[in-house]
């Protein structure tokens, strides 16, 4: 594989904890590897980011696993990154003994390589909205349960409420 990134860094982010190797050094030379532990707080993710500021990290790699990726995004696109949010069905470390330092190490690889294809994640904005409109939708469905709910139970006592009336 061929290195096209001089300073690049892969998280591995659970839960709890995100594991980041950053990899330094020249193109023609194997780089040397840094690996960390985090933890997923906001004052733990501020740490991540000065730390791959202070390495002079330019692109950052991690998966999509679940939700966990989010907070860590919104963290680290305030900082001066290229970052990539990997598919993790794409990244597939090789079967073996896995850990998350070489999970780490394996995305920091890749996309030191050039071997990752970022997913599409949309500004801010749109993600706030997407998540307002997500939000609207759940409600409408209970409300719209809660009617066939209460016209069901109406129905049962026999009480025919609907020929009068449209709407509950």
């Amino acid at each position: 594989m061929e290195a096209i990134l001089e300073r690049c860094a892969g998280l591995d982010v659970h839960q709890e904890s995100i594991v980041a190797c950053v990899l330094v050094g020249p193109l023609d030379r194997s780089p040397k590897s840094e690996i960390r532990t985090f933890g997923t707080m906001v004052d733990d993710l501020l740490a991540l980011a000065d730390w791959l500021s202070e390495t002079g990290c330019t692109h950052v790699a991690m998966e999509s696993t679940g939700i966990y990726w989010k907070p860590v995004w919104n963290v680290l696109e305030a900082f001066d990154f290229e970052l990539l949010l990997a598919n993790a069905h794409h990244i597939k470390n090789l079967p073996g003994r896995k850990t998350d330092m070489k999970d780490a190490e394996w995305i920091a690889k890749l996309l030191r390589c050039g071997l990752i294809e970022g997913s599409f994640v949309p500004s801010q904005e749109i993600r706030d909205l997407r998540d307002l409109t997500r939000y609207r939708k759940k409600l409408v469905q209970e409300a719209t349960s809660e009617k066939n709910r209460i016209h069901r139970l109406l129905q049962d006592a026999n009480i025919k409420l609907t020929t009068h009336m449209s709407d509950i």
